[in-house]
């Protein structure tokens, strides 16, 4: 389960240096920023990114966090452009200054007790983005890591080399140009194993395709969800979903469930 006292750990505003900005694809940018006292931040959490100079993104814009390098205060964040916010953010250039809110969120739980069963870590489109955290921060604790991440085709695949340098890398695509073809649920390595714990980011139609996967084999699993956000504090309550116990702000009780505390038909 979620450590949920992470919403009480310390957050603040931060003005953060862009280190880099690198463009991947036709969709997706790696925006890397800097800056100095940044707290801890557990995989799964995500920050809340002030869009500056445009009159069209008023909202501070919610992010995951894609990777942490806490000795050089560090955060890299995977981003897809599908707005005014996003594309701006694709515009800011190494020297930039940029006001973020972090950490933010629960994230997803990690091996307590000597447990080191392995774990699958599966994500669909921008949802791979708070998986290569996850995976380090596993792999670093000597839990076997596997990824299986899945894609539209080909077009759409980002450079995979930083997920393959922690965990065993595993590709479906829709139309078979890359790896499998279909979708992650299909992919043999769960048709041919089971996995000890199963963590997920995605399209909620995917995650909802894993979960099921996950109950009918009695397997411990994880959700991230990616509903709309606003403040990312649990103020505004635009981004509540209903649980076993009543409704919850995904941004600040989640964005990680576990599926037991879901209300999917799974």
């Amino acid at each position: 389960m979620p450590h949920k006292n992470e919403n009480m750990a310390k957050k603040g505003l931060f003005d953060c240096t862009v280190v880099s900005n690198e463009t991947l694809n036709h969709s997706y940018f790696m925006l890397r920023l800097q800056a100095d006292g940044l707290p801890a931040m557990r995989p799964g959490q995500f920050v809340e990114v002030r869009i500056d100079h445009t009159p069209d993104a008023f909202l501070r814009r919610p992010i995951s966090l894609h990777d942490v390098q806490a000795a050089e205060g560090i955060i890299s964040l995977l981003i897809q452009r599908v707005g005014a916010g996003t594309q701006h953010l694709a515009t800011l250039k190494p020297g930039d200054t940029v006001n973020v809110l972090l950490p933010l969120g629960n994230g997803f739980s990690l091996p307590e007790n000597g447990d080191r069963r392995p774990r699958v870590l599966v994500g669909g489109g921008v949802g791979i983005a708070p998986l290569l955290y996850l995976g380090r921060t596993l792999a670093g604790q000597g839990v076997p890591v596997s990824f299986l991440l899945g894609f539209r085709s080909q077009r759409e695949m980002l450079d995979l080399s930083a997920f393959e340098a922690v965990g065993s890398v595993y590709i479906t695509t829709e139309d078979g140009s890359v790896g499998e073809k279909g979708f992650v649920t299909n992919h043999s390595l769960l048709q041919n194993g089971q996995p000890g714990f199963i963590q997920t980011c995605g399209p909620t139609p995917m995650m909802k395709a894993v979960a099921a996967y996950a109950s009918a084999h009695g397997i411990p699993c994880e959700v991230s969800l990616e509903n709309k956000m606003a403040c990312g504090l649990g103020a505004c309550l635009c981004c509540v979903t209903e649980t076993q116990t009543g409704h919850k702000c995904v941004c600040s009780d989640g964005p990680v469930f576990n599926i037991s505390e879901l209300t999917w038909q799974i």
